[in-house]
């Protein structure tokens, strides 16, 4: 990574770090859950290390690899589930490409027009190109938005084809349940941010894929991993 001195300081290694975030943001374990595993390999590290692990390289692993990652599709797909955060409603506004690669999330407190242009134009400033086509359901919010932030742009609004983006909220949904709920918008925003990006990076298509192929790609998503986090370096 950028910083070569990401890791001074730290007592355990560079390798023992990147996989403890890596067990975090890709499977839907807790963080007593991930310190039962390490401690079965001889690793001894509390539940609140793991958390502050979590926090400190989680979002700049994400960075590396939004930074790397190809162009993605040309077709989004754009939901909105609400989250309830202390017994208040919230949004979280999804977009999905036409793979189901997540392309970047925000949570609101609202699902009006000015939440969807804040929405929009944060999509367009992370990923640096417009799409052809927005797919979204029959929320009017969308249409308000496109026509002052993306008027060229294609709009189908139907609610049976956004299936793609209403799916994409399965994982969030797993995840939320395991943590018994987020504790608040900024911590919902924090996680997803990161989530987003580390999954896409080992989510494929699998029931489209030949063993040889998926193993492939699986291994590729590794030396990915360990280039961004550093472990090739320090290995």
């Amino acid at each position: 990574m950028a910083n070569p001195q990401l890791y001074r300081g730290f007592r355990y290694p560079s390798e023992i770090i990147s996989h403890v975030v890596w067990l975090y943001f890709r499977f839907s374990l807790s963080l007593r859950d991930i310190e039962e595993l390490m401690a079965s390999r001889g690793i001894i590290v509390t539940y609140e290390t793991i958390r502050q692990w979590t926090l400190k390289f989680g979002q700049r692993y994400a960075n590396e690899l939004r930074r790397r990652q190809p162009q993605r599709g040309d077709k989004w797909h754009l939901d909105e589930v609400v989250l309830t955060i202390k017994g208040k409603h919230h949004y979280l506004w999804r977009a999905v490409d036409q793979q189901g690669h997540t392309l970047d999330v925000l949570v609101q407190s609202r699902r009006d027009r000015q939440a969807a242009k804040r929405f929009f134009r944060k999509l367009l400033k992370g990923l640096r190109y417009a799409p052809r086509v927005l797919v979204t359901d029959k929320l009017k919010s969308y249409a308000a938005a496109r026509v002052q932030v993306m008027p060229g742009v294609e709009h189908r609004q139907h609610k049976g084809l956004n299936n793609r983006a209403e799916l994409s909220h399965q994982p969030t949904r797993q995840r939320e349940r395991q943590m018994r709920r987020f504790r608040s918008p900024g911590h919902a925003q924090r996680f997803l941010s990161a989530h987003g990006p580390i999954n896409n990076a080992f989510r494929c298509q699998r029931n489209r894929l030949l063993a040889r192929q998926y193993r492939h790609i699986r291994t590729q998503a590794f030396s990915l991993w360990n280039e961004v986090t550093s472990v090739a370096k320090n290995a």
